[in-house]
């Protein structure tokens, strides 16, 4: 079975490995891990830059995202353009949060002899604020504080909701809210944080892709709970961008995931700008393009409908054999953009910030600069 999670983790005992670069001075991990966010559409105004973000919890076990699962499926190698695309160039339009985990780890790591190409590679992006923890009281407070971030500074937040009841079907980022009727509520207080300027919202990871662990009724239930969702953020700000679920390239059929983002709401203008595909996963540029446009075709919207693409961490395709969990030989990918150049294609993003453990090279969800900089370097 092909399970594609992209994973925000709640933190407990350090597993992870040690790069030998460690002992040369600089601590390898961020503190406790926190939370992301992703990019838009052409439609959006010109607008100035942006960069990596993540948002502190405020609860004790916080969390930040991590990967995706998947089956061993051929993996097509990334193109001559792809493995060309430089990732120094920052988006103008995107909004860098300024309190992430590479941000700390930058800044408390001046003498790290792999600071500089950190900073400059990873650091300097614009990527996803994920809101991970159910917090029902502070969760207005924490988004508006994104939202109202980056329209003082005229450029485009990303903000990701992670809080869908059996989140991850009991995987490595089991939690959420304690019920849909909770998770409504939670979602209502959300969308008042989302403001009245330009958004993105990357709605639930996983939640419609990995929906096949949930019984017929109970996966009723959740598509029922996500176009609400999506209707209630529109609803609060126009100008939200609400992007759902549609996995990745390597796991389910085109044809099964649309008619799944169907009842979940995603082919109505009402509550969804259209899709988002690879996040916290390592598939090709290409791939997710050719594969969103098979969903949006078999979804049967709207023409207004497009998709944005993770490019985090997927400069050198996906692993042959399948690895979701930190694998070797990954690169960063293409820049966070709102200018695509291909049609239906409205962002790439960086959903997943690079350095961030799926669990295997450190604590789930925390920055660990070795990873970090074998990715970047």
């Amino acid at each position: 079975m092909a399970v594609a999670a992209s994973v925000v983790v709640a933190v407990g005992a350090v597993t992870g490995m040690v790069s030998a670069l460690d002992d040369r001075g600089g601590s390898d991990e961020a503190g406790p891990p926190r939370v992301t966010r992703s990019p838009s559409l052409d439609s959006l105004p010109l607008l100035p830059s942006a960069s990596p973000s993540v948002t502190r919890s405020p609860s004790p076990t916080s969390a930040s995202p991590t990967r995706t699962r998947e089956k061993a499926t051929p993996v097509p190698s990334p193109t001559r353009a792809e493995r060309k695309q430089s990732t120094a160039v920052v988006s103008s339009r995107l909004y860098r949060h300024p309190d992430s985990q590479v941000l700390e780890w930058v800044r408390d790591n001046p003498a790290d002899p792999r600071h500089a190409v950190i900073e400059s590679r990873i650091a300097a992006q614009p990527a996803a604020v994920w809101f991970a923890d159910f917090t029902p009281d502070t969760i207005t407070a924490r988004v508006r504080a994104v939202t109202s971030g980056g329209s003082a500074l005229g450029r485009v937040p990303v903000v990701v909701p992670y809080a869908i009841p059996d989140r991850d079907c009991g995987g490595y980022s089991e939690g959420g809210a304690p019920g849909l009727d909770a998770y409504d509520a939670w979602i209502d207080r959300f969308a008042a944080g989302l403001g009245s300027g330009d958004v993105i919202v990357v709605l639930e990871p996983d939640s419609v892709a990995q929906a096949d662990c949930l019984s017929e009724r109970a996966r009723a239930d959740r598509f029922a709970s996500l176009a609400r969702a999506g209707r209630v953020m529109k609803a609060a700000n126009p100008r939200a961008r609400v992007y759902y679920d549609a996995g990745h390239s390597g796991w389910n059929a085109p044809t099964r995931q649309a008619d799944w983002l169907r009842q979940a709401g995603a082919a109505s203008t009402a509550s969804s700008d259209g899709v988002f595909s690879n996040v916290s996963n390592f598939r090709t540029t290409s791939a997710e393009i050719a594969y969103d446009r098979q969903v949006l075709d078999a979804l049967d919207g709207p023409a207004s409908l497009g998709a944005v693409v993770d490019t985090s961490r997927n400069g050198a395709g996906a692993p042959a054999d399948g690895e979701w969990c930190d694998p070797s030989g990954r690169k960063l990918g293409r820049a966070p953009t709102l200018a695509t150049g291909e049609s239906r294609i409205d962002a790439y993003l960086w959903v997943k910030l690079p350095g961030e453990s799926d669990g295997c090279k450190g604590r789930p969800g925390t920055f660990t600069a070795s990873y970090a900089y074998e990715l970047a370097r």
